[in-house]
């Protein structure tokens, strides 16, 4: 007599593959999502810096701003342009700047606003500020965004000690 036929029933398979494609999706999502985020980030067109100063901060020196550009100088907030060709004049906006920070260097520094374009202008203002002990500092910014300096920074101790 023959032995019994027994059925081998087949062995029930796990397939990961619905998940993976369910996680790669979920990954490209997050990329997509980020590389948007940093896109427009970096399409920012205007840098705007508002010049105040609020109570309760210990604030030594008011912040001065000049913009580098490749072909001169812009001073602010008067937003006056100051040709390359003239920033050793002596009557010129940057020089007259450069002299009212140098007589208030316990309450004044400088700060540049840098372009790319405007790195040899920068070197020729920064050999006009270091030998006068001012106090400098810069900003980059990118060619295609605007520059937009607001309001005046009032010192509270100044304004106090006036009342």
């Amino acid at each position: 007599m023959r032995g019994r036929k027994t059925r081998r029933i087949p062995e029930a398979e796990l397939s990961l593959d619905s998940f993976l494609d369910i996680v790669a999706n979920i990954i490209g999502v997050l990329i997509f999502i980020t590389l948007f985020v940093a896109t427009q980030a970096m399409n920012q067109k205007e840098v705007t810096i508002l010049a105040k100063s609020e109570q309760g901060e210990n604030r030594v020196k008011n912040p001065r701003y000049i913009e580098c550009r490749e072909d001169g100088v812009v001073v602010y907030p008067s937003k006056e342009f100051v040709p390359q060709a003239q920033l050793q004049n002596p009557n010129s906006a940057l020089q007259k700047l450069i002299n009212s920070i140098q007589n208030n260097k316990d309450k004044e520094y400088l700060i540049v606003a840098l372009r790319p374009s405007g790195i040899d202008v920068f070197n020729q203002v920064r050999n006009l500020v270091q030998g006068k002990g001012i106090d400098i500092g810069y900003e980059p910014l990118d060619s295609g965004w605007n520059l937009n300096v607001q309001g005046e920074v009032v010192n509270e101790k100044k304004k106090t000690s006036q009342n």
